[in-house]
């Protein structure tokens, strides 16, 4: 019988790293001129036009971080944009999902609006945001909720809805209330949904606040992005997603570790085997 292997903890990371090594290595080769010969342009000098040229990336980063020391104010507008994005759509999808979850008749009332809603193309509210909010914080903040606030509403929502009616019916024998119910049924139950949405929900903060300060914005990493894609600097937009991607990985960090705190009770993948 087919058995599933399980990755071994002290080599994991190792394997990680030799990994992004080599994904770094590939890049170095492809968009460094005279090292391989062109496979996909006329000449080796249009892949570092494109792709940029990961030495000269990794300087900008430096130059950023150590040199001039000037992303730091642009990173702390991008990063409060997305943990408030994060935070309050988070929150909001909890809050609605256990509420529409747990009442039928509101549910079935607002279940095509909120389907009409999620099916919308939510970054085209952009602009309205900004004539709204303005051009400040707060607009990125509202454009970055919505995108969150769906995904945890629709994972709690299915996550309370598939409580088995068995476990429910013996609480209610043992005379759980419906605060009792909540607190040991519902909300354990949804636990791993929710947490599966928050992991997803991490990129989508970071993609509200970018784009956000792309259509109008003075500060912050997407404006930077911005102003580098203006004079063709690939270099530098390359390194703004560098940046943004290891903060966003920081975050999901975050909250798995979380994850790991609050879901104890629940058993590991090669735990499970061994029962």
């Amino acid at each position: 019988m087919w058995k599933l292997i399980q990755p071994n903890p002290r080599n994991l990371r190792i394997w990680q790293l030799g990994l992004l090594a080599a994904l770094f290595g590939i890049w170095y080769l492809l968009t460094t001129p005279g090292l391989v010969p062109p496979i996909m342009f006329d000449n080796d000098r249009q892949a570092a036009f494109f792709f940029g040229e990961p030495l000269k990336v990794m300087g900008r980063v430096w130059t950023w971080f150590v040199v001039d020391a000037d992303i730091y104010r642009h990173l702390a507008v991008t990063l409060i944009e997305t943990l408030l994005a994060f935070g309050i759509g988070s929150v909001a999808g909890l809050g609605c999902g256990l509420w529409l979850a747990l009442s039928p008749m509101a549910s079935a009332i607002l279940e095509p609006y909120i389907k009409a809603m999620n099916s919308m193309p939510r970054i085209i509210l952009a602009p309205i945001f900004a004539i709204w909010f303005g051009l400040g914080i707060a607009s990125k903040v509202a454009l970055g909720v919505t995108l969150v606030f769906f995904i945890v509403f629709f994972n709690v929502y299915q996550g309370v809805k598939e409580v088995s009616p068995v476990v429910l019916a013996n609480a209610r024998m043992l005379g759980a209330n419906s605060r009792q119910l909540l607190r040991h049924v519902y909300l354990p139950s949804a636990t791993s949904w929710v947490f599966s949405s928050l992991h997803t929900s991490v990129g989508l903060a970071f993609v509200g606040a970018v784009v956000g300060e792309y259509l109008g914005s003075s500060q912050g990493v997407g404006y930077l992005i911005l102003q580098a894609e203006g004079t063709f600097d690939i270099n530098t937009v390359m390194a703004g997603i560098l940046v943004l991607t290891a903060f966003a990985l920081a975050l999901d960090g975050a909250v798995g570790r979380i994850e790991k705190r609050l879901m104890k009770w629940q058993p590991r993948a090669g735990e499970t085997e061994k029962l």
